[in-house]
């Protein structure tokens, strides 16, 4: 995206347009959207979004920019209540999105935290949707004939007490299996589901000790979109080749059922 100045990444207008930044950054991302009039205006919608999301919730705004639980654990932001605030969040920024026609870069924004580790997120549960959904007899290493095991043994090289695999047939998508593969360079797992039409979808899940944070956003290259968010040092993301509403209720429905 900024073959003008390589240095500017997507995480650096993120955090411009968040106000994330710190000053001695700020001038050389201004530098590069005075010549980059498409990322200027990109920005520019970013910014609107989050505004108009403060602004709908500053009549139920509790918590202070002095309140300690701004900076409590991220197991603890994320876990009971908080995390269907969260999720309520998420549904508002794409209603937002779909009026001004693009998604919010960011479903929960909080000065304070920032999230580490995102940018690959996405990228690499990209590619392992496009190498493996397109394969016809070995697109898993294990088969939903044997989704117990396969919970068990992902769920021990991640490191996951209890994995449960998410159930996707209330909306139309049934498991396929799962495989092992490698996320930020460590063991990740790769769940795959299918529907009545043959349209197939991924959830990658990943560990990262550098992650801090619970943040959504959305990622698209081609006609792959991806849904992706943070909980603690994991690290989810859906993929696949279908609307983006479709997917919105797939990721919504995965964020209920993994463990926070």
């Amino acid at each position: 995206m900024n073959e003008t100045n390589p240095n500017v990444t997507e995480a650096d207008l993120h955090a411009y347009a968040d106000g994330q930044l710190p000053e001695t950054a700020r001038a050389r991302i201004e530098a590069f959207l005075a010549d980059n009039p498409d990322e200027a205006a990109m920005v520019t919608e970013w910014q609107a979004q989050n505004g108009a999301i403060r602004s709908l919730f500053a009549g139920y705004e509790k918590a202070k920019d002095s309140d300690p639980l701004l900076f409590a654990p991220p197991r603890a932001v994320s876990s009971g209540p908080k995390r269907w605030a969260i999720a309520a969040s998420a549904l508002l920024v794409f209603t937002l999105g779909a009026v001004s026609g693009h998604y919010g870069p960011a479903l929960l924004e909080k000065p304070e935290l920032q999230l580490a580790g995102s940018e690959t997120l996405p990228k690499q549960a990209e590619t392992a949707f496009t190498v493996y959904a397109a394969e016809v007899r070995h697109p898993v290493e294990v088969f939903a004939d044997e989704e117990a095991h396969l919970a068990t043994w992902l769920g021990k090289r991640l490191a996951i007490q209890n994995l449960k695999i998410p159930n996707l047939q209330p909306l139309g998508f049934k498991l396929v299996g799962g495989r092992l593969l490698p996320v930020d360079g460590r063991p990740g797992a790769m769940f795959m589901y299918e529907n009545q039409a043959g349209e197939r979808l991924t959830v990658l899940v990943g560990r990262n000790t550098e992650n801090s944070t619970t943040s959504f956003r959305f990622a698209s290259s081609g006609n792959i979109e991806t849904f992706y968010w943070i909980d603690g040092e994991l690290g989810y993301a859906v993929t696949g080749e279908i609307s983006r509403e479709t997917l919105r209720e797939v990721a919504e429905e995965c964020y209920k059922q993994f463990p926070s």
